[in-house]
């Protein structure tokens, strides 16, 4: 993630998005760099337009009504779980009432 953050950071600047470039930012962060992965980032951004992208990804609607419905599914699946642990107990309160009575 490191080398993706080094080239938003050098297209930010108006910098060539190199190997060199990226390994030189990754190393002044304090981190070791790998020529493989800035290799692989420099290959896949070769032809895309970062800040279109950028601009294209803070228009984009944000997808949270589906996680609306996930979240009612897990609270009422707890309700279900608790109602499930209330009842075990009730039963074996009363057949432990049945050894005293």
């Amino acid at each position: 993630m490191e080398y993706v953050y080094a080239a938003l950071l050098l297209d930010a600047a108006g910098k060539e998005i190199s190997e060199k470039s990226l390994l030189e930012v990754v190393k002044a962060a304090g981190m070791q760099p790998d020529e493989a992965r800035a290799k692989a980032i420099v290959t896949s951004l070769k032809d895309v337009n970062i800040k279109e992208v950028i601009k294209n990804a803070q228009a984009a609607p944000v997808a949270s009504a589906p996680a609306a419905p996930a979240a009612q599914g897990a609270a009422q699946a707890k309700k279900e779980e608790k109602k499930e642990d209330k009842k075990s107990e009730e039963e074996a309160a009363s057949g432990l009432a049945g050894l005293f009575g």
